[in-house]
């Protein structure tokens, strides 16, 4: 069964953060305010719900899938927490666990169609990306849900480290990528995620059934996303109808900037937390040279773009 060479993790994750200090870099010399405390705070501040997406998302491309609705979901899934508070009279704490429900049931919806039907993950979550977004805006009737209680946006206050205001957020998503990296490092299921992605038919061979692990990822990668919509919502202070409309890009964006292949079977999680922060500091330190946004998107879109060219050459290196 083909697995991650665990001598190859640190040289996977090398050309993220090489290209993370050039950035840092050349923005510190371009703005004093770049490297302050606490625009790095605010960095991550931006960067956490794409952040959670991503992590998700990484799941679903390690076994040679993708997401295109993760962003939608998102959107649902805090509509539903922030309704089913607001109209329903729920507590926040159940209201939230419901809105999970809502987008793990998306994701159990997404496994079953890529692995009972077969249908392509490109195709079915591109179908379920509208599904979503037009129950959304149903739901809510394209209005946003604003006078939130306290406990459900309590992920989105701060607190002082070091002089520094940093989010309760953030301290979140810093602790999912590391039980993420655990659990995918040290458990035999996340072994198995590598060599679904790898090699499926060998898996199968095994005994290992690799619609269960599909399915399993699928479901994991919705609760990640009902996460998610909680950060949202904690960090704007309303559930919104319009948002996730970028997010699947961006979570996708940061995965592939991370180093994790787009084939399959190959990535380490911690990097794209790495490509997540690249394009926050990317979008941030722009910002600070007063570069319009479209530009910030051009150059988003090129990093992309040499990063798949990075990484088919390295599989052409590898035969």
């Amino acid at each position: 069964m083909a697995t991650t060479n665990t001598k190859q993790i640190p040289w996977a994750m090398l050309g993220p953060w090489l290209a993370l200090l050039a950035a840092c870099t050349f923005f510190a010399t371009q703005s004093d305010r770049f490297l302050t405390g606490e625009n790095l705070s605010l960095v991550l501040q931006q960067v956490m719900v794409v952040g959670l997406l991503a992590i998700g998302q990484t799941l679903i491309i390690l076994t040679a899938g993708i997401d295109l609705s993760c962003g939608m979901v998102m959107a649902l899934g805090g509509i539903v927490m922030t309704k089913f508070t607001m109209d329903l009279g729920i507590p926040p704490f159940w209201a939230v666990l419901c809105g999970i429900l809502v987008t793990a049931s998306f994701g159990l919806l997404n496994g079953l169609l890529v692995t009972r039907v077969k249908l392509p993950s490109f195709i079915v979550t591109l179908g379920t990306m509208n599904i979503a977004f037009a129950i959304t805006q149903i739901y809510s009737e394209a209005q946003t849900v604003g006078n939130l209680p306290e406990s459900m946006t309590a992920l989105g206050n701060t607190f002082s480290l070091g002089g520094t205001s940093v989010a309760w957020g953030t301290v979140v998503m810093l602790g999912m990528y590391l039980l993420a990296w655990h659990l995918l490092r040290d458990t035999a299921a996340g072994r198995h995620v590598y060599a679904v992605g790898n090699n499926p038919e060998a898996v199968r061979l095994t005994g290992i059934s690799v619609d269960r692990v599909l399915l399993g990822v699928y479901v994991m990668a919705g609760v990640l996303y009902g996460v998610a919509a909680l950060l949202s919502v904690a960090r704007t202070g309303v559930g919104d109808p319009q948002a996730g409309q970028t997010e699947n890009l961006d979570a996708i964006t940061a995965v592939v900037l991370g180093g994790t292949s787009l084939f399959g079977g190959r990535g380490v999680i911690l990097g794209s937390l790495v490509g997540a922060v690249i394009v926050g500091v990317f979008r941030n330190g722009l910002t600070l040279m007063d570069v319009a946004s479209v530009y910030q998107t051009l150059i988003t879109g090129i990093l992309v773009i040499l990063a798949v060219a990075a990484d088919q050459l390295s599989r052409k290196g590898a035969r």
